[in-house]
């Protein structure tokens, strides 16, 4: 079994922000699978020496094969707080991808109904009316176009399964490496979408806080600088 480590981007008495490497889970798979969230609690326990279970909240969850920020709230009512701001979504959420092509326009607002497939895991792109549709908003701009893809900058406005990976493909630009939104392109390990900025206002006190998480080595080799 693959042994993950733990890269702390920020940590106080409330919050604790990571950067998740391809591969990992966030949260939810079987107690004998390594996950985000046990590394995460393992890793307050023994820091700190805390006796007993140990409380961490998740507030922002990425899919096995993205790396980038994850936040984790360390008391129930960070969490509780943390919580409200994304559901009023005043969180900024940034992402950058590597698509295959160059993608035209540069700069767009993307706008879908999106639809959970729970047969094949996956979601699609479906009309405003159909059973358990849900709107999904993003905004993107070219930023460089290394070695057939282009580099983009993506902005969430909502939050929805899947939904950089499904929009991006549906307008015939899919990721590179995500052969489940139809990528032919390969990629080392998991896909090139990062989560690579999550602004947020501090629960206790309200004082503006930016984590941001480094690329991951694949990138460089497409010519990806930060």
């Amino acid at each position: 079994m693959k042994r993950f480590s733990l890269e702390v981007l920020y940590e106080d008495n409330h919050l604790l922000a990571v950067n998740k490497p391809a591969g990992l889970p966030t949260m939810g798979v079987a107690a004998d699978k390594p996950s985000l969230l046990v590394l995460a609690k393992k890793y307050i326990k023994d820091r700190y020496q805390k006796p007993g279970n140990v409380y961490l909240g998740v507030l922002s969850r990425l899919d096995a094969p993205v790396t980038g920020v994850v936040l984790l709230a360390r008391t129930s009512k960070a969490a509780r707080r943390l919580t409200e701001q994304f559901r009023s979504r005043t969180v900024e959420k940034t992402y950058w991808a590597l698509v295959e092509g160059t993608i035209r326009p540069a700069q767009d607002r993307l706008e879908n109904w999106v639809a959970p497939d729970k047969r094949h895991r996956q979601m699609h792109v479906v009309g405003p009316t159909m059973p358990d549709a849900k709107e999904a908003r993003l905004s993107y701009r070219r930023l460089a176009s290394p070695a057939g893809s282009s580099l983009l900058e993506v902005t969430l406005e909502t939050g929805r399964k899947h939904q950089i990976r499904l929009q991006l493909a549906d307008r015939g630009y899919p990721i590179l490496g995500d052969r489940k939104y139809g990528s032919h392109r390969p990629w080392p390990l998991g896909i090139a979408l990062h989560a690579r900025r999550l602004a947020i206002s501090h629960p206790i006190g309200g004082s503006p806080v930016t984590f941001e998480a480094s690329l991951p080595e694949p990138w460089t080799r497409f010519g990806v600088t930060v």
